[in-house]
């Protein structure tokens, strides 16, 4: 079930001096030690029996994505397939997690993965900028959710984070959160353009006060994406919410992560800083629709000791 607002803190959302008090007041981030540790972790090295799991695991934890402007219903239905069977010589391949389009072509990812198991998620609130009225980033919503969306990734107006607005922020969070009805909602930072991690540190605490269902980096529409420093700063930030508030928050890291290597370093970050209980699709996702290719051939060299290249996957 969705997340509602955090009943555990409702003092830090009375009014917009409280909650910013409470946001300025986390600890500040230390920049040096944060990039180290996530650089450490990243060269963590596993056995072949390990990185076969961290594989499928991987797979299992792909939100397939399209969301260009030259969309077309054979394209989402093609994505679909895909999502479904990833390999469809080895039909012991895991299925994606969920299929990410935009609201106008739910109707078609749902037909096509009816009876599947594999979510299809929207994106919505005048994705990717976010420039747009409440109520019509309330219409995109509920438009998403009437055609069947399982899940809604909302983009926060980053412009009222950046002037000091947080309440603003906060207050259109939980309104989505409502339209969204039963799907989850997965609120999008767009950390590129944060421009500090106190900042995201910030955002992090403010998404999770407002019933976000997961916490995530970015559109993939920026220059700078998911990084391992800033996916490091979130899972710390989910990690602490659930200590202190009981509710556990997903994980969603997204553009810029396209090799096996990079996915595993991931996966090692869940590990090492929320653990265990994030290693799970209900919990951690890759917004990473290109990943899939390499791990589909780095999942056939373990199987057969040979490397097929990328002809032996299908191109999005």
């Amino acid at each position: 079930m969705p997340t509602a607002p955090a009943s555990a803190l409702p003092e830090v959302t009375a009014s917009d001096q409280a909650l910013r008090r409470f946001l300025h007041g986390l600890p500040g981030v230390d920049p040096v030690g944060l990039e180290a540790r996530a650089a450490s972790l990243g060269t963590r090295s596993i056995k072949t029996t390990a990185k076969a799991y961290a594989i499928d695991l991987a797979i299992s934890m792909i939100d397939l994505t399209t969301l260009e402007g030259a969309d077309t219903p054979g394209k989402v239905r093609a994505l679909a397939a895909k999502a479904v069977h990833p390999d469809p010589i080895d039909r012991t391949t895991p299925a994606t997690a969920a299929v990410c389009v935009y609201p106008d072509m739910v109707a078609t990812a749902k037909a096509g993965l009816k009876g599947s198991g594999v979510k299809v998620a929207s994106v919505a609130t005048a994705f990717p900028a976010g420039r747009a009225a409440l109520d019509v980033k309330l219409a995109d919503t509920r438009d998403a959710v009437a055609a069947g969306a399982d899940e809604i990734d909302m983009v926060i107006d980053r412009g009222a984070f950046l002037s000091g607005r947080y309440l603003k922020v906060y207050e259109e969070i939980v309104a989505v959160r409502e339209a969204s009805g039963d799907a989850r909602l997965k609120v999008i930072f767009e950390t590129g353009e944060l421009s500090t991690y106190d900042n995201i540190r910030r955002a992090s605490w403010l998404g999770m006060l407002a019933g976000a269902d997961f916490i995530k980096t970015s559109t993939g529409k920026v220059a700078v994406n998911a990084t391992p420093a800033n996916t490091l700063l979130m899972l710390e930030a989910v990690r602490d919410f659930r200590l202190q508030t009981g509710i556990q928050v997903g994980v969603k890291p997204a553009g810029g992560i396209r090799t096996t290597k990079d996915a595993i370093k991931f996966l090692v970050l869940v590990n090492e800083t929320a653990g265990p209980d994030w290693l799970d699709n209900h919990w951690f996702r890759f917004g990473a629709s290109s990943l899939l290719n390499d791990l589909l051939m780095q999942r056939q060299k373990l199987a057969t000791g040979r490397y097929s290249g990328p002809d032996y996957v299908t191109v999005d």
